[in-house]
């Protein structure tokens, strides 16, 4: 009877879980290699439980067992660092994205050229008269011949009155030169002013550059076109008593939907050694040099770096991965479950056989 028991096939212990387990063909297909080994059972045909004993090795099989769940282990902490890493990638691309299309990258480029458009130079003398304009090259300007008395000039000039941007109802009055242009031959302007000093403790003349002067001559309404360069050039100034050298440089800057003009100065201050008779020294005299810096035009290009494609692949890549992640992290869970209960009902039936 004992005999007749011991020898009934291995096979009837198998419980009836293992049909559940056939929807899971994908992980079965992955896993397959795998649980080969564990799935050997004793055989089945007139084989006694001591000879089966004494042929297998279960503690050997144990230790394969608990070798490739180690390893498993291994690979799903493997996976799991891949995935943060793949998270982090997704932030930092996406960040990197918003920092390059918020702050774009400045690109400067020279041109250089023979001849500049004429700039308009605005002086605002106040009380101050303008006593001379003349153009000279190669930066020579011959000895002055009765300073502080008018003089002949050939500068192109016109007077604009109206209404500062920034004042309320104050009438400005503005003398607007038609600036240097050939810079080859370093042509500049020489202007010469004076002022009555008696009634002011200091003296100084505001002026200012705008880009062409023939904006101005074409302008429709004068008034208009002078309050609006008010309103976007900065003013600057010179003192009496010194001879003011302004040596210009334009600077062009084109934005995402318009494009500025700017006007960069170096200015040198040399003293007047006046040597008229005290009589005549009431009158304080302001000397100013216009000139060209250099036969260079700057311009300034701002290009937004960032590349929507470039991110939009990365990011493409980086979901991929994590998707190919998740997916073995779940396949790899399903399989230490089905070995875990696998294991678990081999040892109750042991259990049993002995008792």
């Amino acid at each position: 009877m004992l005999e007749r028991e011991r020898s009934r096939p291995y096979q009837e212990f198998i419980d009836d879980d293992d049909d559940g387990d056939e929807g899971n063909t994908q992980s079965q297909g992955f896993f397959y290699d795998a649980t080969e080994e564990v799935e050997q059972e004793e055989p089945n045909d007139g084989i006694s439980q001591a000879d089966d004993s004494r042929g297998n090795s279960p503690p050997m099989r144990f230790s394969k067992i608990c070798l490739k769940n180690f390893f498993t282990v291994v690979l799903i902490f493997i996976y799991l660092l891949l995935t943060g890493v793949a998270v982090f990638l997704a932030y930092q691309t996406i960040s990197d994205f918003l920092e390059k299309l918020n702050h774009p990258v400045m690109s400067v480029t020279y041109k250089e050229v023979d001849s500049f458009s004429a700039p308009g130079i605005a002086l605002y003398p106040g009380k101050a008269r303008l006593l001379s304009c003349r153009h000279h090259f190669h930066d020579y300007i011959p000895p002055l011949v009765d300073p502080g008395k008018p003089q002949k000039g050939d500068c192109l000039i016109q007077n604009v009155t109206y209404i500062g941007p920034f004042t309320n109802q104050t009438k400005k009055r503005a003398v607007v030169v038609r600036g240097p242009t050939d810079v080859r031959n370093k042509e500049l302007i020489f202007m010469q002013f004076s002022h009555n000093e008696t009634e002011e403790d200091f003296s100084a003349i505001t002026y200012m550059l705008f880009a062409k002067f023939s904006d101005l001559s074409e302008s429709a309404n004068k008034s208009h076109f002078m309050r609006d360069c008010e309103r976007n050039y900065s003013m600057w100034t010179f003192s009496g008593g010194f001879r003011t050298w302004v040596k210009m440089s334009l600077v062009r800057t084109s934005g995402e939907k318009n494009e500025a003009v700017e006007f960069r100065q170096e200015s040198a201050v040399v003293k007047f050694n006046d040597k008229r008779p005290e009589s005549e020294k009431t009158n304080q005299l302001f000397f100013a040099v216009f000139e060209w810096r250099d036969p260079y035009l700057q311009n300034i290009k701002l290009i937004v770096t960032a590349n929507p494609w470039n991110s939009v692949a990365i990011l493409c890549g980086v979901f991929m991965a994590l998707f190919k992640a998740a997916h073995f992290t779940k396949l790899t869970v399903q399989w230490i479950i089905k070995m875990r209960k696998r294991h678990l009902r081999n040892k109750t039936r042991e259990l049993n056989q002995i008792n």
